[in-house]
């Protein structure tokens, strides 16, 4: 399989410009999968797509998504095409996905981090990285994360917040949080970039996006294992 993704890989560079090719080099030094971040069942479509916008910025590759009662739309003119460069999950298969995706993450070796204002809140510039992977929940504007995620998370954070207003929105508290901890990940001695493996299955996953006709070159290779 490693040998027929690397002959996908040399085919389908082949089909772009050595600029591009360098680009997708670049940006995926700095892929990550230690930080993850979790949507639960978000309504607002402009501050759903600001979001993911943010995380591509941040090299946040998976983003998982909860749809309870709301399903997850996105504003184009916000995410900016941001989406063909993530990876996102889904969960809608039942009339509470919730519990699902905790015990999804959970299993994948993530820590459950809740995004909440509480007193058991960590201040963001104490929180550490180094305790293991990390999935960062956010919850609505209005009610916040549910009491299933508060209940089941391994620890909470908060950003410290020093004006008359109790919370910023969704959008800004995640640029906040992912920007300083990408920061802490960038100058930590963890090991927190893509595998080989998966660094190279994401680049197939990239050229097939960018070139005409690329999908059916994968599926061809595929089968001729």
């Amino acid at each position: 399989m490693d040998k027929s993704r690397r002959r996908i890989i040399e085919e389908l560079s082949g089909c772009i410009t050595e600029r591009r090719r360098e680009l997708f080099d670049r940006v995926l030094d700095f892929r990550a999968r230690y930080i993850t971040v979790v949507l639960e069942d978000i309504y607002q479509s402009h501050n759903a797509s600001a979001v993911l916008r943010t995380c591509e910025c941040f090299g946040i590759q998976d983003v998982h998504i909860i749809e309870n009662r709301n399903t997850y739309n996105i504003n184009p003119d916000v995410v900016l095409g941001a989406t063909k460069w993530l990876n996102l999950k889904k969960y809608n298969r039942l009339d509470y996905n919730t519990t699902e995706a905790i015990k999804d993450l959970k299993d994948r070796g993530y820590r459950i981090i809740a995004t909440t204002l509480n007193e058991k809140a960590v201040p963001l510039h104490n929180f550490n990285l180094y305790t293991g992977k990390c999935a960062l929940f956010f919850g609505t504007e209005l009610t916040g994360l549910t009491d299933q995620v508060l209940d089941q998370a391994d620890e909470f954070l908060k950003i410290p917040i020093y004006g008359f207003t109790g919370s910023f929105n969704i959008s800004v508290s995640a640029a906040i949080i992912l920007n300083q901890l990408t920061m802490g990940l960038h100058q930590s001695d963890l090991s927190w970039r893509l595998s080989k493996a998966e660094r190279e299955e994401q680049l197939v996953d990239w050229l097939n996006k960018s070139i005409r006709g690329g999908g059916r070159l994968v599926s061809d290779g595929d089968k001729g294992n």
